[in-house]
């Protein structure tokens, strides 16, 4: 990670690939230390890995490729976020410019020792140190040899529209008429006088003028302040923007949402061919069919001839793959990517038996005698891949769909690719008896529960969307499979050593007719890109002798909530989360494991309602046991 400080550069620290995609994007904000200092970054945006990680493009070697999300996100390729050896950091200096790099952010600071805040360029820096110090009172403390480093301040200000800038300090305090800190937009003090917020206190060393952070969070806080449009993370763009900025904490959770699109490479995308042709494919491809095989036969007497023999193909044989591959390419229906998974894992064929090689691998289990009324398959998945790609992010509010206008941008302008990261594991993927599921979501209570969840939904979605349908509906259905995806895999981290975070869930709910019927499935997975995902201790928790009893332990945890009787009632769900029977000590999961942010949860689906016990699910198994 490269930070660029006051037209320097200095190196900060280092990023997991994982996290580059998904907390730690383009556009987020990250802390870091730079020896005794602490340092504020947002991270830059995609130009900066062209322009630091030669080959640009798609030229780079540390590309991949997965054709249905390619053609469903409207780009030639992903790239995998940068990775340089040890050698090339030296933390502290300037040993090299190979790094992702970050801009300074927020441009306040604060000395702890005095209370000032200023921006960057007024406070001292040390050469080859990405810390600031307060000059003053580093001579103060001379006697103890160490500098009074600043600190970023804590709170600043963002908007819907996905745009980031600094608190606006002198405007909040309301300096007196004529003063010239004003406009020389000097020194201020914040200094701590009581407990919260409005202890805080914002205050002019010239005028006098003082004013308290009381109130800064609220909606209205910043009334009369016009959105700077400001993107720092695309190295000071602007652009014009008529909606009211918020206050929020740096380190906020809600100021950053990734907006990720993945999909499961299946056959017959799931080969090798399309990793191991590289950046010749789109040459390939594009050449006119007359001269396909002769462009080929000239490629295999240089750089494609190794790769040829280890597809073991002829220049013919190739051509004619790519061409099969190119008439599937035209089929891919972007909006279907997961109908198609789905009817893979639904064909009732495992893929060892096909012949079929690649990264899918399949094994269907027989379900439990007990667990039949409720269930009607479950897969084994030994081999995954998963590519998950970054198309952008939204600050305050998650994403509402993939026409979201509140998307912000990872670069200045559009890229034929996107970053991205491949994740190879292991899963479950257990679907719902429909018969049953049928009958169940047509009870009149479940239903009621459901539709009044989504009628908030919608008056939600109508004040960020005026004028539009909300894409996503909530029904019994969905609450049943996602809540009970959400109990599995908290079970499953118990019975399988695996980490919280490690595994993710993946719904397959549609109640459409065209795609056998509708949907009414999940798989977990794990989703770690590191050994993680290689163990083997989830797909084998899929054995029939297996997975009887930790699907009922599964359910006999959402019986009861240390939270009870408020989690039961409703009381202790965010409104904003859309659930009712939900929290922290019951269903909810890492957000990164959840494709839904925590929202649409209700245990009582499963097990029953505190004023309906007998409208759960899975109620008749419970009284069985």
């Amino acid at each position: 990670m490269k930070g660029v400080m006051s037209s320097m550069a200095y190196s900060l620290g280092k990023l997991r690939r994982s996290a580059v995609l998904m907390t730690h994007g383009p556009g987020s904000v990250v802390d870091f230390r730079s020896g005794d200092a602490a340092i504020s970054a947002v991270i830059s945006g995609l130009d900066s890995w062209d322009w630091d990680f030669k080959p640009e493009g798609l030229k780079n070697e540390q590309v991949i490729f997965e054709e249905r999300l390619q053609k469903k996100l409207g780009v030639r390729g992903f790239r995998l976020p940068p990775v340089v050896n040890d050698d090339f950091f030296d933390f502290g200096n300037r040993k090299s410019d190979k790094a992702i790099s970050a801009v300074r952010f927020p441009g306040w600071l604060q000395c702890p020792d005095c209370n000032n805040i200023g921006t960057a360029d007024m406070w001292m820096e040390d050469p080859g140190k990405a810390g600031l110090y307060c000059a003053s009172c580093s001579n103060k403390r001379s006697g103890r040899g160490d500098k009074a480093y600043v600190v970023p301040v804590r709170f600043v200000i963002a908007c819907e529209g996905g745009h980031l800038d600094d608190f606006p300090w002198h405007w909040w305090v309301r300096h007196e008429e004529g003063c010239k800190n004003k406009e020389k937009k000097g020194f201020l003090k914040l200094e701590s006088k009581g407990a919260g917020l409005g202890g805080l206190i914002l205050t002019c060393p010239d005028c006098r003028a003082s004013r308290s952070l009381e109130g800064i969070f609220g909606a209205n806080a910043l009334a009369g302040y016009s959105c700077s449009g400001r993107r720092p993370w695309l190295y000071g763009s602007y652009e014009d923007c008529d909606l009211t900025p918020r206050v929020m904490q740096r380190g906020a959770s809600n100021l950053y949402f990734p907006v990720i699109e993945s999909a499961l490479s299946i056959p017959p995308w799931s080969d090798e061919l399309r990793e191991e042709i590289g950046t010749y494919w789109n040459d390939i491809i594009n050449a006119d069919d007359d001269d396909r095989v002769a462009f080929v036969k000239m490629l295999s007497r240089g750089s494609l001839k190794k790769t040829l023999e280890s597809l073991h193909m002829t220049p013919e044989g190739l051509v004619k793959a790519i061409e099969h591959r190119k008439v599937l390419y035209e089929r891919i229906i972007p909006e279907k990517l997961r109908d198609e998974e789905y009817l893979k894992f639904t064909s009732g064929i495992n893929t060892a038996a096909t012949g079929e090689p690649g990264e899918f691998e399949i094994r269907n289990e027989s379900v439990p005698e007990m667990l039949q009324p409720y269930f009607s398959r479950i897969v084994r998945a030994v081999r995954l891949r998963e590519v998950r790609a970054l198309r952008g992010f939204t600050r305050i509010k998650p994403p509402g769909d993939e026409d979201d206008v509140n998307i912000s941008p990872l670069s200045n302008t559009k890229k034929d690719w996107l970053p991205a990261i491949e994740v190879r594991g292991e899963g479950v993927f257990i679907e719902f008896n429909k018969d049953s599921l049928r009958n169940w979501e047509n009870d009149n209570f479940v239903c009621e529960k459901a539709y009044d969840l989504n009628r908030k939904m919608g008056e939600e979605w109508s004040k960020k969307y005026p004028g539009t349908v909300p894409t996503k509906t909530i029904t019994p259905r969905f609450l049943l499979i996602h809540t009970f995806a959400h109990a599995l895999m908290r079970q499953l981290t118990l019975e399988c050593g695996y980490s919280t975070a490690s595994l993710r869930e993946r719904l397959y709910i549609c109640e459409d007719i065209p795609v056998s019927e509708g949907m009414a499935g999940f798989l977990i997975y794990t989703s770690s890109p590191d050994s993680d995902g290689t163990l083997g201790g989830l797909q084998r928790q899929g054995e029939s002798k297996r997975i009887e009893p930790t699907i009922i332990s599964a359910i006999k945890s959402m019986e009861w909530c240390s939270s009870d009787p408020l989690c039961i009632t409703g009381m202790m769900a965010v409104p904003e989360s859309f659930s009712i029977a939900s929290c922290h000590g019951c269903c909810m999961a890492p957000e990164t494991s959840c494709e839904e942010f925590n929202r649409f949860l209700d245990r009582g689906m499963l097990v029953g309602h505190h004023d309906n016990p007998d409208s759960g699910y899975f109620r008749g198994i419970l009284r069985d046991l």
